[in-house]
């Protein structure tokens, strides 16, 4: 279907000015402002590296579940696992030179009661290797159940299919480990004496609402230049507005389930990672967050025909996108930058 398929020439004009422009501003942010650029390269690959995942989760529970309405567009959510090993190899640079964010890299061990756990945790070495194996597990998985779907539009084998579902589900328990491991890792751990235990499902919610907006926003665009012309309809479209209405009312609940429980428990180790966003210049974007994840795909979507309108849909998934962008934002940027947002061309 995509065999023979060039981008235009504006497009890929529009591709290498953003290319060369983020690489002036990341030149000029590695001299001035190191830690900021380190934090916005974590975001940026922390964001990719989800939306690979997000298309690999979907793709192998479409094959565990059975289900045959996606099958028309399975190639968006295959091609988008496909970025697997270069986000991959992104983020782990990102790790490798900018340790500097973690507070707690190359800090003595503190030692006493439970302590010596976290300490041995933190470790360097330690983190980076769990980091290396985590991508090598998920790229391993990807490049195995892409490559059984294209084997079977070659010869058309069933025995393709079969071993796709023992792969996605071998990879649905493993991701769940291995995810879960990773979002206290890579994000909560910048500040180490903050936890949460519901904060990597948090995570996954947003992880799989973006890439369901992804998955969304690439396919109305196929469509639009020709290629899924005539392939996706408005059940398609009908489906996938159901599946964003639903998880960003997850997100919206697991959200809930953090926020409420640390601050009813108001035990002063847990409130601190809100009393900081909450307030001052932090907290409209703390409400935005909120807005762009939740209240705007929860309106607009509660009506059948906007889940029907190309439009609408696409509107609804660039705002998802945006809220991810900026729920990983406030994850990363406040023990790091302080009280003060920075935003700006860097």
């Amino acid at each position: 279907m995509m065999h023979g398929f060039t981008l235009s020439r504006k497009i890929r004009l529009s591709f290498w000015a953003a290319f060369g422009f983020g690489m002036l501003s990341f030149f000029a942010g590695a001299i001035f402002t190191p830690d900021r650029t380190w934090a916005n390269l974590l975001v940026a690959t922390y964001y990719l590296l989800g939306m690979g995942l997000a298309g690999l989760v979907f793709v192998a529970l479409e094959y565990v579940t059975g289900a045959s309405w996606s099958i028309a567009f399975r190639r968006v959510p295959e091609a988008m696992a496909s970025t697997l090993t270069v986000a991959s190899g992104a983020f782990l640079l990102v790790l490798l030179v900018s340790s500097s964010i973690y507070p707690w890299f190359g800090e003595a061990h503190e030692g006493g009661g439970t302590a010596w756990f976290r300490d041995l945790w933190l470790t360097p070495a330690f983190f980076i290797g769990r980091a290396v194996f985590f991508l090598a597990v998920w790229i391993i998985f990807a490049r195995l159940i892409v490559r059984n779907s294209r084997l079977q539009d070659r010869d058309g084998e069933v025995s393709h299919t079969r071993k796709n579902i023992r792969l996605s589900a071998g990879f649905l328990v493993v991701f769940g480990i291995t995810y879960w491991l990773a979002g206290f890792d890579w994000i909560m751990s910048l500040e180490p004496h903050w936890y949460s235990t519901i904060f990597s499902v948090y995570n996954f919610a947003g992880l799989f609402l973006s890439g369901l907006a992804m998955i969304t926003l690439l396919a109305i665009w196929l469509e639009r230049v020709g290629l899924f012309a005539g392939i996706l309809n408005d059940e398609h479209l009908h489906d996938l507005g159901k599946l964003l209405f639903a998880f960003s009312s997850f997100w919206m609940y697991i959200w809930f389930c953090q926020y409420m429980l640390i601050w009813y428990a108001n035990i002063p180790e847990e409130t601190a990672y809100y009393v900081g966003r909450v307030g001052g210049f932090w907290g409209p974007l703390f409400l935005i967050n909120l807005l762009l994840n939740w209240g705007v795909p929860f309106v607009v979507l509660l009506h059948v025909p906007a889940k029907r309108s190309r439009n609408i849909m696409l509107r609804v998934a660039a705002i998802i996108l945006i809220g991810r962008w900026l729920d990983l934002y406030l994850m990363v940027f406040p023990p790091i930058v302080g009280e003060r947002p920075v935003l700006g061309v860097l």
